[in-house]
């Protein structure tokens, strides 16, 4: 079953095009990564989803419109955004009281056997937590609630590599099970490689990529090429080339893996390599298209 499902999605700001006719499809029980450069239309997407910004096309999320839907939908969804900012003078207490007060689905022990965890004291301001101690009781707000689909814009936005290991490692161990959907986009794309089953790339408002991480693994292959094999590897037609120390690696699409390990040294390409490959090659196609 589709937890979200868009057809010619499409939303512009005056003559700036932020989603241009995006057709996607997320079932539920799925980690999505959606990753794209700086105004490629990874928050516009995320907005309509949750109904924050009205759009052109059909978008259903959880079998709602989330324009016309909202208030019915959010019994069902979580969100967490790059700018989201507790009250500085809220303390953690008062805090689980006011998310209890508001949500129907929020579960008290749950988020309080989270924070048991971690050294947050109950009685202390916002004001007074490092930023990762913001994030962990962000963390734990979510977490205790019954929700469907949680989304996370760029999640752990400015904490620092230990405190993003324990968010996606509470994510995965705490919170994500085969019945709820998530939906995450982050810069971070290394570290997030691991929770991901399912892979978008956005650019310029289109979705350039769309794969399960199974998918990736057969379709595309990354190649340290012996010497004296660089020209016999380029005539494969490599989707991106690039030298490190002196040797070239050349990333394949649809290439047998058989054939290429007689060139070099194989493995899956990261997201991040993958990422720079497929959009150098948007960029290359555009610029074509333009001359």
């Amino acid at each position: 079953m589709a937890c979200i499902e868009a057809r010619g999605l499409r939303k512009s700001f005056g003559k700036t095009i932020a989603l241009d006719g995006i057709n996607l499809r997320v079932e539920e029980g799925r980690i999505v990564g959606l990753i794209g450069p700086n105004g490629a239309g990874k928050t516009t997407a995320l907005n309509a989803i949750l109904g924050l910004t009205p759009y052109q096309g059909e978008l259903r999320v959880l079998g709602r419109n989330p324009w016309t839907e909202r208030d019915q939908l959010m019994r069902d969804v979580c969100f967490i955004a790059d700018v989201a900012v507790l009250p500085r003078w809220i303390r953690v207490s008062q805090a689980i009281d006011y998310v209890a007060g508001v949500h129907p689905r929020f579960d008290r022990a749950k988020a309080e056997a989270f924070l048991a965890r971690t050294t947050i004291g109950r009685d202390r301001k916002v004001k007074q937590l490092s930023k990762g101690m913001v994030a962990q009781l962000h963390l734990a707000l979510v977490m205790a609630i019954d929700a469907k689909l949680l989304v996370l814009d760029e999640p752990t936005l400015g904490l620092d590599i230990l405190y993003r290991k324990q968010f996606y490692d509470g994510l995965l161990n705490d919170y994500f099970d085969r019945n709820r959907t998530i939906v995450v986009t982050t810069h971070q794309v290394e570290e997030l490689q691991h929770v991901l089953t399912d892979l978008m790339f956005i650019d310029r408002g289109r979705i350039v990529l769309d794969s399960s991480m199974e998918g990736l693994e057969a379709r595309f292959v990354e190649v340290t090429v012996h010497p004296g094999q660089v020209a016999a590897a380029r005539a494969l037609k490599p989707i991106h080339e690039r030298e490190v120390l002196g040797r070239s690696i050349l990333l394949f699409d649809h290439v047998d893996r058989r054939q290429l390990a007689a060139l070099g040294d194989v493995r899956t390409p990261s997201i991040a390599d993958l990422f720079v490959a497929v959009l150098g090659n948007q960029a290359g196609e555009a610029k074509g298209a333009a001359v």
